[in-house]
């Protein structure tokens, strides 16, 4: 029995194209396609690119100025529940704080870093208004649900930053989207 290599290397580069075309076009429009129309209909959302992965969304957005980033993560959960699965979802939230509201962030850091590592959650909102004075025009937002505390920090010169800061925290680093 004699192989020919031709019609065996052709009938593999075939079966290969329509194996990983056809995931491929499952994985663009079956999955990231919905899943993107579900994000850009999201009140809040001015611009978002969703990545899926095989057990991970990313969703990288830019908030609108009067966005509520908890109420973005509740929308967009629960509407693509169906195709987020068992996938953890994860929101890299494009913000441009600018200098002086990220000088003040790190610096209020600390306090809100040990009410997380010691489960004091409650007190997240007393010590960010109380370092608040030191930032004339600052607006500061936190809220809460099972899985993230939520921070919005604006001024008067329309800098804003927003933060989910996980409840669990990581075994290495603080959090991992900081």
């Amino acid at each position: 029995m004699k192989l020919r290599l031709l019609p065996i290397g052709i009938s593999l580069i075939l079966s290969l194209s329509v194996l990983f075309g056809g995931w491929f076009l499952y994985d663009s429009y079956a999955m990231e396609t919905p899943m993107n129309q579900i994000v850009k209909e999201t009140p809040g959302v001015q611009e978002a690119v969703v990545k899926i992965d095989k057990d991970r969304v990313t969703i990288e957005l830019s908030p609108a100025s009067d966005a509520n980033v908890r109420e973005i993560y509740k929308s967009i959960v629960t509407r693509g529940a169906s195709l987020i699965g068992s996938r953890t979802v994860h929101l890299d939230i494009k913000s441009v704080p600018g200098p002086a509201l990220d000088a003040w962030w790190s610096k209020a850091l600390f306090n809100v870093a040990q009410s997380m590592e010691t489960k004091r959650f409650g007190e997240i909102p007393a010590r960010l208004e109380e370092l608040k004075g030191s930032y004339e025009g600052l607006t500061v937002q936190s809220e809460m649900d099972e899985s993230y505390v939520y921070i919005t920090l604006k001024d008067d010169a329309g800098n804003s930053l927003y933060k989910m800061l996980p409840i669990q925290s990581q075994k290495l680093g603080v959090w991992p989207n900081e």
